[in-house]
């Protein structure tokens, strides 16, 4: 069988990070995204857990509401009892790997730490530098 979810969505609000008992840095966070078709718009929230290094890095780089990410991972199923004792459950994106997509924002740690000067993707360069 196969179990592998890629997302690109925003972050609904902002991460929340927190450490397991064991000590295991640990996220939770909500990926959002829509689609529109003429005068219909489809929306979808996905809940999602990101653990260890991922969650660090996570941390780091990726923190703040809005903020739009690609999200790796496989999909699995919460249960547990409700305070009526009614079963619940909920599907989770177990995320192992994340990347940066869209725009960087303004004042993130990731922007914060870019290099020279970028333009257009691209970043500049002196042309006494160019081996031609």
């Amino acid at each position: 069988m196969l179990n592998h979810v890629t997302l690109q969505g925003r972050f609904t609000k902002d991460p929340e990070f927190r450490t397991t008992d064991g000590g295991t840095a640990c996220v939770n966070f909500r990926l959002a995204w829509s689609e529109k078709y003429k005068d219909r718009e489809n929306k979808c929230f996905v809940e999602c857990k990101a653990f260890s290094t991922t969650a660090e890095f996570m941390q780091k780089y990726m923190n703040q509401k809005g903020q739009e990410i690609l999200a790796e991972g496989k999909l699995t199923t919460e249960e547990w009892d409700g305070n009526d004792g009614a079963k619940r459950s909920k599907n989770v994106l177990l995320v192992s790997n994340v990347h940066f997509c869209g725009r960087r924002q303004e004042g993130s740690p990731a922007a914060q730490e870019s290099s020279p000067k970028q333009q257009g993707g691209f970043t500049a360069v002196e042309t006494d530098e160019l081996p031609f």
